[in-house]
C-alpha cells in the first residue's frame, strides 16, 4: 500500500463519541449551514452549502484520482444530477406537506455541480459534515486509500441517513438532507475514482503494492454485498454503485492507454515504411506481453482471494485494445510489406502461443474474438493480394533483365553437376516459393490465391522471356541447353512442391522446352544442310561426304551431355531421324541417275553409310534403332540384281515403315527403271500392303514412327513417277 499523501482538506464526515451526525452552528464567515437552518433562508446562503461541499469533494481526491478525474468525471456528473433529481422529489413532497416556498432548491446547482474545476476544488469551504474513526476522516482515509475502513464508514452513515428521512427527520429541512446526501454520494464517488487510480498505476513504472489492489477487490465485494439490488422504493442512497463495472472500465482504459504508448514515436508516421511498421509492432508486442506477465505473475494473486477474474478481464481490455490499434494501423497500411507485416505479426505473433513466453498464459476458459473483424481481415488480404500481384510480375521484369544482362556480356552459361545452367530456374523457384510460403503463414486461403497469382505470372512470363531470348545474339547450343534445363528443373520441383496446384503450369512450361529443343535442332540442321546436297551424285561414289555431317552431329552430341538426361535422350533420337530422313530424301530426289555398276555400287555404299549411321548414334547413346533399316531397304531394291526378290525388299520396307505412301513406292522404282510392267505388278502388291498397313495404324497395332511421311517429293518427281 502506498504511504499516505498530504491533500488539500476538503468535506469531512465526522461524528460524536456515539456514532452518529452533529448539528453545528456555523462558525462567523466559515459558511457552514447547520442541519437546523430556517428553510426560509436567503436563497444564495441556501446554496452555498451545496456548493462548497462539491468544491471540496474534489480537493481531497488523490492526485492519482486527480489525474483520472475527466475519466471520472462522467461518473461524478451522473451521480450529481441523480442526487439532484432526487433531491427535488424530496422538496416537492416537503411542499406538498406545507413547507414554504422559499426553501426550495432551483436547478442551478445542476449546472454548477457538472461545471465545477479542478481549481474550483481546492476553495475549501466549511466542514458540514464530519466522522471520526480513530483520529481519520473519510477522505483521509480514501486518501491514504484504506479502502474498507473509508467504505465501512460511508455505509454507516448512509445507512443512518437513511433511517432519518425514513424517520421524517427532514421534513422541515429537505436542503438539509440534499447537502448530507450529496456530501455521501460524492465520498462515495471519491472511493471510487481512488479505485479507478489505483488501477491506473497498477502497470505503471513504479507499480503498487499488492495490499492496495487486495484492498480493491474486498471494497469492491463489500459494496456489491451492502447493495445487491435496486430497491423496490427507489432510493437512490441504496442503488447499487456498480463498482466492479467501474473496475472493469478502469481496467480496460489501463489498456488503452498502455497500448496506445507503445511506439508513440512511430506511430504519428506510419507510412514511412514497411521498417518503422515492424519496429511499431515489435515495440506493442513487448509492451503487451511485459504487462500480461505483470499482470498474471503479480495481479492476477492479489485479486485472487477475493474472487477477482482479473487475469481474463485483463487479457480481455488488452486484446480489444490491441485490436482497436491494428484497426488504426491497417487503415493506415500502404504496399505489400506493410500489409503482409500486419497480416503476419496478428496470425504468426500476435496469435502464437508462445507469446506470452508460456502456453499456460494465454489459455481462457472462453476463446477471445478474432483479433480483427472479418471485413477487415478481408479487405486486408484482398489489399495485400492486389499489391502482391504487381510485386511479383515487377519480379519477373527483374528476373528477366538479369538474364538480358548476362546476354549482353556473352558469358556462357555455367556447368553444375554436369549440366548447363542458369540462374533462371532458381530466381523463379525462390520468387515462388517464398511468396507461398510467407502466404501459408497467414492461412490456405491466402496460400492458394498466392500460387494462382505465381503461376499466372509465370505464364505470361514465358512466352516473354521465350520471345526476348531467341531474338537476342546470345542463341548458341548451351545457352539452349541451359534453358531447357531450367524449364524442366521448374516443371519437376514446382509441381512435386506444389502438387495439384500449379498443373497449369504444365503447359507453358513444356512448350518452352519444346520451342528451346526445336530452335537447337534447327541449329544442327542450318550446318548440316548443304552437306547433304552432294549425296547420291557421281562424286559422290567417290568421295567420304557423309564424314563432315556426323563430325557435326558427334559435336552436337557433345552438348547433349550436358542437358537433362531425359530431354537430351530424346533430342538425340530427333537427330538420328532428321539423318536418316533427309538421307533418304536425297536418295529419293538424285541430281544425277546412275546405271549399270553405278547403281550397283551406290546400292552398296548406302549399305555401308547406313552401318556407320547406326553405329555412330548407337555410340552416342540413341535408342531410335528402328530407324537403322531404312536406308538398307531402299539400297537392296536398288542394288537387287536378281528383280524377283525385290518384291520381297519392298514387303520389309512397307511393314517396317507403315507411314510410307505410294509417292515414294513410286520413285524408289522409278530409280530401279524395271519395266512398265513389272512395276505395275509391284506397285499393285504395294498398294495392297499399304492398305493393310493403314488399317494396322488405325486400329493401334503399328507404333508411332514417322519417316517417310515428312520427305517430300518434288512436282518434276511426280511427273515422272506417272510416266512410268
Amino acid at each position: 500500500m502506498s504511504s499516505p499523501r498530504t491533500v488539500t482538506p476538503g468535506p469531512e464526515l465526522q461524528s460524536t463519541k456515539e456514532p452518529g451526525l452533529k448539528t453545528q452552528t456555523p462558525a462567523q464567515g466559515s459558511g457552514q449551514i447547520s442541519s437546523k437552518e430556517q428553510p426560509n433562508a436567503h436563497h444564495e446562503d441556501t446554496m452555498r452549502p451545496g456548493l462548497d461541499t462539491l468544491k471540496r469533494a474534489f480537493s481531497w481526491v488523490s492526485p492519482q484520482a486527480s489525474q483520472a478525474s475527466k475519466e471520472d468525471a462522467g461518473l461524478l456528473r451522473r451521480s450529481s444530477r441523480f442526487l439532484f433529481r432526487s433531491f427535488r422529489r424530496t422538496m416537492d413532497e416537503g411542499l406538498a406537506s406545507g413547507q414554504s416556498q422559499g426553501a426550495a432548491m432551483p436547478e442551478e446547482p445542476c449546472m454548477v455541480t457538472d461545471g465545477v474545476s479542478q481549481q474550483e476544488s481546492t476553495r475549501v469551504g466549511p466542514k458540514d459534515l464530519e466522522f471520526e474513526a480513530e483520529g481519520k476522516s473519510v477522505a483521509d482515509l480514501i486518501t491514504e486509500r484504506q479502502l474498507l475502513a473509508a467504505f465501512a464508514q460511508l455505509r454507516y452513515l448512509e445507512t443512518k441517513l437513511v433511517a432519518e428521512k425514513a424517520s421524517r427527520t427532514f421534513e422541515q429541512d429537505p436542503t438539509a438532507f440534499a447537502r448530507r446526501a450529496m456530501d455521501l454520494c460524492l465520498h462515495y464517488d471519491g472511493l471510487a475514482a481512488e479505485i479507478g487510480a489505483i488501477v491506473r498505476e497498477t502497470l505503471g513504472p513504479e507499480g503498487i503494492d499488492q495490499a492496495a489492489l487486495v484492498e480493491v477487490a474486498r471494497v469492491v465485494r463489500a459494496e456489491e454485498e451492502a447493495h445487491p439490488e435496486l430497491p423496490a422504493d427507489g432510493d437512490f442512497l441504496r442503488t447499487p454503485r456498480h463498482w466492479r463495472r467501474h473496475w472493469e472500465d478502469a481496467v480496460r482504459r489501463s489498456a488503452q492507454e498502455r497500448v496506445r504508448r507503445s511506439g508513440a514515436g512511430l506511430a504519428s508516421e506510419p507510412d514511412q515504411g514497411a521498417s518503422d511498421l515492424a519496429q511499431l509492432l515489435a515495440e506493442l508486442g513487448g509492451w503487451v506481453r511485459r504487462d500480461l506477465q505483470k499482470v498474471r505473475l503479480v495481479v492476477q494473486p492479489a485479486y485472487a482471494a477475493a474472487g477477482f477474474p482479473a487475469w481474463e478481464t485483463y487479457l480481455r481490455a488488452f486484446h480489444s485494445a490491441v485490436a482497436q490499434r491494428l484497426q488504426e494501423l491497417a487503415h493506415a497500411a500502404r504496399g505489400c510489406e506493410q500489409l503482409y507485416l500486419l497480416l503476419d505479426w496478428a496470425a504468426n505473433v500476435y496469435g502464437s502461443p508462445d507469446f506470452l513466453g508460456d502456453p499456460d498464459l494465454a489459455l481462457l476458459t472462453e476463446p477471445l474474438p478474432p483479433l480483427l473483424a472479418p471485413d477487415v481481415w478481408a479487405r486486408l488480404e484482398s489489399d495485400y493480394t492486389s499489391f502482391l500481384e504487381t510485386k511479383i510480375a515487377s519480379c519477373f521484369d527483374g528476373i528477366l533483365q538479369l538474364e538480358q544482362s548476362r546476354w549482353a556480356a556473352a558469358k556462357a552459361p555455367d556447368v553444375l553437376q554436369g549440366l548447363y545452367h542458369s540462374p533462371l530456374s532458381i530466381d523463379v523457384h525462390m520468387l515462388v516459393a517464398e511468396h507461398v510460403k510467407a502466404a501459408a503463414a497467414i492461412s490456405a486461403e491466402l496460400e492458394a490465391t498466392t500460387l494462382r497469382i505465381c503461376t499466372r505470372a509465370l505464364s505470361l512470363f514465358l512466352p516473354r522471356f521465350e520471345k526476348s531470348f531467341l531474338e537476342s545474339e546470345a542463341v548458341s547450343e548451351p545457352h539452349l541447353g541451359a534453358y531447357i534445363n531450367a524449364c524442366e528443373l521448374l516443371r519437376t520441383s514446382l509441381l512435386s512442391r506444389f502438387p495439384g496446384t500449379l498443373e497449369e503450369l504444365e503447359k507453358p512450361l513444356v512448350a518452352a522446352t519444346c520451342n528451346f529443343q526445336k530452335h537447337l535442332l534447327q541449329g544442327l540442321q542450318k550446318d548440316v544442310q548443304p552437306l547433304f546436297r552432294v549425296l547420291c551424285t557421281k562424286s559422290w561414289l567417290t568421295q567420304d561426304t557423309l564424314y563432315p555431317i556426323m563430325d557435326k552431329v558427334v559435336a552436337f552430341a557433345h552438348h547433349l551431355k550436358h542437358v537433362a538426361p531425359p530431354l537430351a535422350k530424346d533430342t538425340l533420337q530427333e537427330v538420328h531421324r532428321y539423318i536418316v530422313r533427309e538421307y533418304l530424301a536425297q536418295a529419293l530426289r538424285p541430281r544425277e541417275r546412275f546405271r549399270g555398276m553405278e547403281r550397283v555400287n551406290g546400292a552398296h555404299k548406302m549399305n555401308v553409310e547406313a552401318q556407320a549411321i547406326g553405329d555412330t548414334f548407337q555410340g552416342l547413346g540413341s535408342e531410335a534403332t528402328w530407324l537403322n533399316q531404312a536406308i538398307p531397304c531402299v539400297a537392296e531394291i536398288l542394288g537387287e540384281t536378281y528383280k524377283d526378290d525385290i518384291q520381297r525388299h519392298l514387303e520389309t520396307l512397307i511393314q517396317s515403315y507403315p507411314d510410307i505412301r505410294r509417292n515414294h513406292i513410286l520413285a524408289i522404282l522409278a530409280l530401279r527403271r524395271l519395266g512398265r510392267r513389272r512395276n505395275q505388278s509391284l506397285l499393285q502388291h504395294a498398294q495392297d500392303l499399304l492398305r493393310a498397313a493403314a488399317k494396322a495404324v488405325g486400329s493401334g497395332a503399328a507404333q508411332d514412327r514417322v519417316l517417310f511421311e515428312e520427305i517430300e517429293l518434288s512436282t518434276f518427281m511426280d511427273q515422272l513417277v506417272t510416266c512410268i
